[in-house]
């Protein structure tokens, strides 16, 4: 019988191939947001069926592989990202439905791609075993590459250096599903969640560094990171902001899948490390903090708003992954809540700054300036966003960091707690940098033509940015759909109501946070505009500053090495071990692909191939059938 989990299936396998064979079409765009729609319906459906009870949606579809069986099914954990799935797809379909769609010349390659995605997304997410997993894993993988490759250029270069990594991270995942199956005779979740706490030490330090090592290349964590920016950012539109806001958060669901439901918080922090004072959680909570402040403060020197808003996804993901290693019902609340407040608002922000790309076909932040006046909406969407972004309030992207920072100190890690706080402090640096050399200051003269965004444009931006501050005004209404997430892990829920929660040592209630805030915003408007009434409208060139007049011929705008003081202090520290440590890891990437290239090429790479093999059988004959 074919239930909701197979309809949603099959129905992202049509939209690919409609999509794919349709996606010239002027109407391409409305097709695909017909269809993420109806996705997005199945899986709200699929969801009232587990908060009814269910533990989960099972598929019909199932195989064998040699006599071990594969199935797919929904946990609250899959059913969780396949929504994020489903709505950014839908998102980035309606932004691709009018102007935009109209000047792409590959038009048929973008719907294609991004249906291909989703579709192996939520493959992925639905996976049953550990044999689907990898397969699922798999062609996320490359249906990524198909969409970062799909205009060639700086992303299909990057793409080329992510698929080493990707490679690496397959044999890695690979090689630690082969040891689940000889330690449990199976490749059932159930199966390796129950043997697990018996297995050796060395067997779990080894599962734990390959699954860890295998999915962290997705999300990009350091020292795996070096790809993803300029990766994302040059991916035409709409596509990379789908790729910023959902794909780098699947290895964030394999790790919490696999680290946190199947071997769980409590056996990693068991796992020390000999003559240290670290185990396997706290070490890798300290890699969460290095992802979270590294990145940060490389998005902070970019002058590519593309490039500046892809590094932050980068260390955005340590926040939701240090939230979710944390272990306690608010960290891990707080870890999931960040990854949906993270794909509204950067999404938001990606297919703003794409606009202003489209109006005045650069994304150089020195070159850009003053575009409030000429693109309003486009403004007030970034404002938004970065207000998310950089976590403040009333947006949403401030609730789900501040149970971040409150599960860090229930849990006594004031280490931790200020690399986050280090971490915040960049972002908040960076994104004003964005949002004044882009749309503050002194309108260039080559941009003074510059209009609005369309409509199918604008639309998707503040609806995005919309959801954006409710769901911070009101942080019930996600908190609910992490209920569903958080109750597949098997760490109790964390108790919440419609404005936040509420904890025994401190509370948070945006509805009052937010309606402080319109009061103290509503009071200086009346201020402003009704009482006294004295102030006096200039235009940008019409202005005075230093002792003189600014006319259009006096560039007053300053943009370029916006935060030299900053740099100074950092720079010496940035360009020593860490520009080391990325030229290294650079030099090992081209040294490794050199390699494998040259036994490809080589004329006995036949012998090659009959060496690998006979290492192979000589495994399979020394440890038992695989």
């Amino acid at each position: 019988m074919i239930g909701l989990l197979d309809t949603l299936l099959v129905l992202a396998l049509l939209t690919t191939v409609g999509l794919y064979v349709f996606g010239a079409n002027r109407f391409a765009g409305y097709i695909g947001m017909a269809a993420y729609a109806a996705m997005t319906v199945i899986v709200v459906l699929v969801g009232q069926t587990l908060s009814g009870g269910e533990t989960a949606v099972p598929s019909a579809m199932a195989f064998t592989v040699l006599g071990y069986p594969m199935t797919w099914r929904i946990d609250g954990l899959g059913w969780f990202f396949a929504l994020l799935t489903t709505g950014a797809g839908f998102f980035a379909a309606w932004y691709m439905s009018g102007e935009w769609n109209e000047a792409q010349p590959n038009k048929r390659i973008q719907h294609g791609t991004l249906a291909l995605n989703v579709l192996a997304m939520l493959l992925l997410v639905s996976s049953g075993d550990f044999l689907s997993l990898f397969i699922g894993w798999e062609i996320v993988s490359w249906a990524a590459f198909a969409m970062m490759t799909q205009l060639g250029g700086p992303a299909a270069t990057a793409a080329l250096r992510y698929l080493l990594y990707a490679l690496a991270g397959a044999m890695a995942l690979f090689a630690g599903i082969l040891i689940v199956r000889s330690a449990t005779g199976s490749f059932a979740f159930e199966d390796f969640a129950a043997a697990v706490p018996n297995l050796p030490t060395a067997t779990k330090w080894v599962l734990f560094v390959l699954f860890t090592a295998g999915f962290g290349v997705k999300m990009a964590i350091v020292p795996f990171h070096l790809w993803q920016a300029p990766a994302y950012s040059f991916t035409p539109g709409a596509s990379s902001s789908f790729l910023n806001a959902v794909s780098a958060r699947m290895g964030l669901f394999a790790l919490t899948l696999v680290l946190i439901k199947l071997m769980g918080p409590a056996l990693l922090a068991g796992m020390d490390i000999a003559y240290t004072w670290f185990d396997a959680r706290s070490a890798l909570l300290w890699l969460t903090a290095i992802t979270m402040i590294v990145p940060t403060y490389i998005a902070l020197m970019q002058t590519d708003a593309r490039m500046l808003l892809a590094w932050h996804g980068i260390g955005q993901g340590g926040y939701m992954l240090l939230g979710i290693l944390v272990g306690t019902p608010l960290g891990l609340a707080g870890g999931l809540l960040h990854t949906f407040n993270y794909a509204t608002y950067q999404m938001a922000l990606m297919l703003a700054v794409f606009a202003v790309v489209h109006r005045t076909k650069t994304a150089d932040l020195d070159e850009l300036g003053g575009l409030i006046t000429r693109m309003p909406f486009t403004y007030i969407t970034l404002l938004m966003g970065i207000i998310g972004l950089a976590g403040l309030p009333p947006m949403n992207g401030f609730v789900s960091k501040w149970m971040i920072y409150k599960s860090l100190l229930n849990t006594a890690q004031p280490l931790l707690l200020i690399a986050a706080f280090i971490g915040t402090l960049g972002t908040i640096l960076s994104v004003y940098k964005l949002i004044h050399n882009i749309f503050l200051g002194q309108l260039r003269l080559e941009h003074r033509e510059v209009k609005e965004a369309p409509l199918s444009m604008l639309l998707p931006m503040l609806t995005l940015a919309g959801i954006g501050f409710v769901t911070g005004w009101m942080p019930g209404l996600a908190l609910s759909m992490v209920d569903i997430a958080q109750s597949a892990l098997g760490i109790g829920l964390q108790p919440h109501h419609l404005g936040g929660v509420d904890l025994p040592n401190g509370s948070l209630n945006m509805l009052w946070v937010v309606g402080v805030l319109i009061a103290a915003i509503g009071v200086g408007a009346l201020i402003f505009y009704f009482l006294g009434n004295r102030r006096w409208e200039v235009s940008q060139y019409d202005n005075y500053a230093g002792g003189h007049f600014l006319s259009a011929d006096v560039r007053y705008h300053f943009s370029h090495e916006f935060y030299p003081g900053l740099a100074r202090v950092i720079g010496p520290w940035y360009r020593g071990w860490v520009v080391k440590m990325e030229r290294g890891l650079q030099t090992l990437v081209a040294v490794l692909g050199d390699l494998s290239g040259g036994v490809f090429r080589f004329a006995h790479t036949p012998f090659y191939l009959l060496v690998a093999v006979s290492l192979g059988l000589l495994w399979v004959g020394l440890f038992g059938k695989i």
